[in-house]
């Protein structure tokens, strides 16, 4: 049985580690610096809901982040559930359910009309989740993304297409 809560600061170097293996896990290189930097940021400047997962130690296994932002259609706050990661050693545990619960369960509780998430293609596991929690595939938006340069590391008047 896990133990899902709200993340508390100290917290936060447990979930930079998760963070960083959830983006490897999409191919990112290990970074914990920058993952310390980027869960702490969002977290002091209250940008996002982190949302934990514990073992019966009170070890950290799993987290959610949770972005707030709006359905301008709707015309209504949504959450984002940008992140989810479980470590492999606690998957099929119910540690992934156990946050999904606690991301609608907190967006019912604050007014959400919904929570959004993407997922890779391939990501069939998570996917099987999902469906199995309740939520629904879209079927009819296609998500698009544009990439902009790195402002920190791209030579000036590089672009994109430059190569």
């Amino acid at each position: 049985m896990h133990l899902i809560r709200e993340a508390h600061a100290g917290d936060l170097p447990a979930i930079a580690m998760l963070f960083d293996l959830y983006r490897q896990f999409y191919d990112q290189a290990p970074d914990l610096r920058l993952a310390e930097e980027f869960i702490s940021e969002r977290f002091r400047n209250k940008e996002s809901t982190l949302l934990v997962a514990a073992n019966p130690e009170q070890e950290l296994v799993g987290f959610c982040q949770l972005y707030p932002t709006f359905c301008s259609v709707e015309a209504r706050p949504i959450y984002a559930l940008y992140d989810l990661f479980v470590l492999p050693s606690a998957r099929q545990t119910g540690a992934g359910r156990g946050l999904l619960q606690a991301a609608v369960a907190r967006a019912a509780a604050e007014g959400k009309a919904r929570l959004d998430l993407t997922t890779a293609r391939t990501n069939l596991t998570a996917q099987a989740l999902y469906e199995a929690s309740g939520w629904v595939r879209d079927e009819i938006f296609l998500a698009y993304n544009y990439p902009l340069p790195d402002s920190k590391a791209a030579p000036e008047g590089s672009s994109p297409a430059s190569a």
